[in-house]
Parts: structure tokens; sequence; C-alpha cells
């Protein structure tokens, strides 16, 4: 963050002070970084007391000041010198007033959605490129793309994983310095306004739509709503920003009249509306792309991508049309794509073991078009030749639940378990219980997997116990679900499976 004092922030976030007086206020600066975990604190940093479901900040106060924070930004008084934000009026869920736990943390968030919103103000005037992206899947696939085209011209500040909402986007923005280039941010949504807000706490001067799919169908009731809400990021661009739009997604491409910027459409075809397209697609045998970028009037790009998926494709093409808009070469682009390989954890992560099983860990997070996207690149990389494996290489589907899809949950865990047939998946161990999952594995068999194809089992280490007795030499597993499923640590420790002996590769028809 930029350099501000105590008093500073106060006054920005409309906030008092609290066990520090105002000329000592006014004297200690914030050098450091900001921080909600206390244990990730620095010298000269700022802490935010968030209240959780767990652990309340506000306990951890003292401990972030010993730690080497100069201030605590809270909603009450905590013993040591702090920042208190203003009370955030109205009813709360609970029917309390402005001082339970839900007020309490959306004072705090309130005021941190000031002080990053004044620091991106005061940054772009320093010449900060602020760059937005969002869509139902593939954003931080592509949010990690956009880190690494722009590297090359610049300082790039993007954020870790999936830190894309009221809580992570600000705290990304205050990540930013004076000698920060490019800030890449990436907005979520829950309900309608959301990026809308995202979007003015840091307005992007370009921003990226990927597509309009079905994640969080719940909340928002239809896709058309879901796509109101994305395309409120187009409308956020102001005029002499661009707006960068995949328009391979009908819904998305319709944005364009949203948009008071220029708009830069970007295809899979040579769409005669695309002003950057894709040609000669081909993927390798992990089922990383290689294709031919065009654009008019400008030299053909070949490109080799490091992250793995024909979807990636569309991401790629996305991150291009930035990259070209803050004046990249296609050489830099080129090298950069090359090299640009999986940067978040959990997303489609592929491991190769010693022993010949690749595993995709692919568990952060899962909605229906993510999750058809890992089954493609399953079946894809299951199909290539292997010499080691005489007998062929198997696909191993291990699929939890896809969160937040209301009243279309039980029909598109039906449409999973039925493609996971259709895409040829050897084996498919559906994990969890209730509905959704009875679905999945109900679609698989009306689909036509046959004997012990596919089985449900309750949990993870029912799962990995499964595995660990059937998995062979040239297996390919894919391990997707939402990140609520807990299957992330199921795929690490396949991964991390000493090389020990297998099991026989049957299941129980097998063994007749």
């Amino acid at each position: 963050m930029i350099e501000l004092t105590v008093a500073e922030i106060a006054e920005i976030v409309g906030g008092t002070l609290s066990d520090i007086d105002p000329v000592t206020a006014a004297a200690t600066r914030v050098t450091g970084t900001v921080e909600f975990d206390s244990r990730a604190v620095t010298a000269g940093g700022l802490f935010l007391a968030l209240p959780g479901a767990r652990v309340d900040g506000h306990d951890h106060a003292a401990p972030a000041i010993a730690a080497g924070a100069v201030a605590v930004l809270a909603a009450r008084p905590v013993g040591v010198p702090a920042v208190i934000a203003a009370p955030v009026t109205g009813e709360s869920r609970s029917g309390a007033l402005e001082h339970d736990r839900e007020s309490a943390g959306a004072a705090v968030l309130a005021a941190l959605a000031l002080l990053a919103a004044e620091v991106a103000r005061r940054l772009a005037g320093r010449g900060l490129r602020i760059i937005g992206v969002t869509g139902s899947s593939g954003k931080t696939s592509t949010k990690d793309l956009l880190a690494a085209v722009l590297a090359p011209l610049g300082s790039v500040v993007a954020p870790p994983g999936s830190f894309n909402n009221e809580l992570g986007h600000p705290w990304t923005v205050l990540r930013a310095t004076t000698d920060t280039d490019f800030l890449v941010l990436e907005l979520s949504a829950r309900h309608p306004g959301n990026i809308a807000a995202l979007a003015d706490i840091a307005r992007p001067d370009i921003g990226v739509v990927l597509n309009v799919g079905t994640a969080h169908l719940g909340e928002f009731g239809s896709r058309q709503a879901i796509a109101e809400t994305k395309g409120e990021l187009a409308a956020a661009v102001p005029p002499g920003g661009a707006v960068v739009l995949n328009v391979d997604d009908p819904a998305v491409a319709a944005m364009a009249e949203r948009a008071v910027a220029r708009v830069v459409r970007v295809s899979r075809s040579a769409r005669a509306d695309a002003d950057l397209w894709a040609s000669d697609v081909v993927l390798d045998e992990l089922a990383r792309p290689r294709f031919t970028l065009r654009r008019a009037d400008a030299p053909p790009v070949e490109v080799t991508l490091a992250v793995h998926g024909d979807h990636q494709v569309s991401n790629a093409l996305c991150a291009a049309a930035v990259a070209f808009e803050c004046g990249a070469t296609g050489e830099q682009l080129a090298t950069a794509l090359a090299a640009a390989g999986p940067a978040s954890a959990r997303r489609m992560q592929v491991s190769t073991r010693s022993d010949g099983v690749t595993v995709i860990n692919d568990a952060y997070n899962a909605n229906p078009d993510s999750m058809a996207a890992g089954l493609k690149a399953l079946a894809w990389m299951a199909r290539q030749p292997d010499a080691g494996t005489p007998g062929g290489r198997r696909a191993v589907a291990v699929l939890g639940e896809m969160g937040e899809l209301g009243d279309d949950a039980i029909t598109e865990h039906d449409r999973i378990g039925r493609l996971a047939v259709r895409l040829d998946v050897a084996r498919l161990i559906v994990v969890g219980k209730g509905r959704s999952m009875g679905a999945m594995f109900n679609g698989a068999v009306m689909e036509g997997s046959w004997g012990s194809e596919a089985v449900g089992v309750d949990d993870a280490d029912t799962a990995l116990e499964l595995l660990r007795s059937e998995l062979r030499p040239g297996d390919v597993v894919l391990v997707k679900a939402s990140n609520a499923a807990g299957l992330g640590a199921l795929a690490e420790a396949l991964v991390a499976d000493p090389d020990t002996g297998f099991g026989d590769g049957m299941g129980e028809d097998d063994r007749k």
C-alpha cells in the first residue's frame, strides 16, 4: 500500500481514533501491508479486525500490534491503537442493529472499501493501469495469464488464488504501490450490483468478460440475471478504456451495447466481428493447447500454452487482447504464455507421478461449465497413446458437489454424470451424500455406466482408499468439486502417495 498516516486513514474511512492520540496518529505511518490474518502481519502494517464464523479478529488485535502492526482497523475499541470504522446502519439478518458480529464485519469491510478506493484513485493519477476480469468460469486462470503477459511490460500486482469478493478485491488493491504499473483484479458476484460495487472501488481501464454460465444460479435465479450482473463490468469501463469480450458467448457479445469504452472482440474462430481470433488449435498429450493467434493488420503469432485444457484457448485470447492493449509485442506475448503454467492452487494442476499415474487437481471450485471442461481434458489425456501402458490409459473421475445451483442442482449433476459416460470415463467416483450426488451417480447409470464403472462413496477418505486400491500405472485421474467438498486434500494426498505397489486395477465385477 502507499504510505499513509493513521490519521489519514481515519479521515479517508470516516472513522475515529481509539487508544492513540491525534498527534501520534498524524506522525505514525502505515508502511507495511494490510492484513486480515494476524499471523501474516509484518512491521509497519495495518491489521483488519474482521469477525468470522469461528474467530473474531478483534480478539487478535493485540497480537497483531505485537507482531509489528502500527494500528488496527476495527468496529470497536480493542485496547490498542485503532481506527474505529463508522457503523453501517440498518437491520442485520439476526435482527440486531450495528453491534452484532454481522454489522461489525460490514463496518470494517465498508471502511476497507473506502481506503482501497482512495489508494486506487491516487495510484491511477500516477499512471497505474487497472485491469478487471469477470466471468462464470475461468476468472482465476485468466487472471494468472494476465499477470504473466503483463509482467514483461512492468510491475504487476494480481490476487493470489481467488481473492475476488468484498474482502479479497480491496485487499488486492491495497497491495499496489507507487512502483506498480498494472493492477489485475478478479471480480465475482453473488447478487446483482456486486460487480458494479467492486468496479467502483478500482475503476478498470480495461475490463474482460469471459462467459456467462450457471455458477451461482441458485442465488441469481436465471442466466439472464447472471448476464446482467457480469455486464456491470463492461458498463464500468470509462471512455478511453477498452472492454474485451469473448463473443463466442452470445450473452457476452451482447454486452457491447452496455459499453461506453472501445470494444475488443475475441473469438475461437475467424468471425467477421472478431478483432482477435485463434486458428489451427491442437492439444498435446497433456491437453496443452497450441494455436495461431491472428488479428487484422498484424502478423500471426504462434502460441503454445503451458496450461491444460481446450477451454484455456479463450482465456489466453482474452489475456492476449489485454497485453496488446498495453503495448506488448507478439514475441513478448508468445514467450510469456509459453512460460505461464498453472499459478493458482488446485486449478487444473497436472502432476504425473514417477509410477505413471497422472493427477489433475481441479478441486478449488466447480460449476457445470468448468466441470465439463475438466472432464473433456481428462478424456483427451487418457486417449493419448502411451507405450508404457500396454492396456491403454484409463480416465478416472473423482467428482464432488457443485454448489450454489439452486433448483437446477439435480438437473446439472445428472447432466455431468451422463457426460462422464459419454466421454468414456472408465471409472467415476461420486463423492458425497445428498440428492445432488445421487443425481450424478444415477445420471451415469442411466446413460449406460455398467457394473462398477460408477460408484458412490460418502466422503473423501473413502474415495482415497478406493483409489489407492484400484489405480494402475498410466491412469489419469481428475479430482474436481466445489471447494466446500474438500477434495483438494484428496488430490494432494494422491500426488504425494509413495510409489509402493498398486491394487489390481479392477472393480468387483472384474473379479468374477
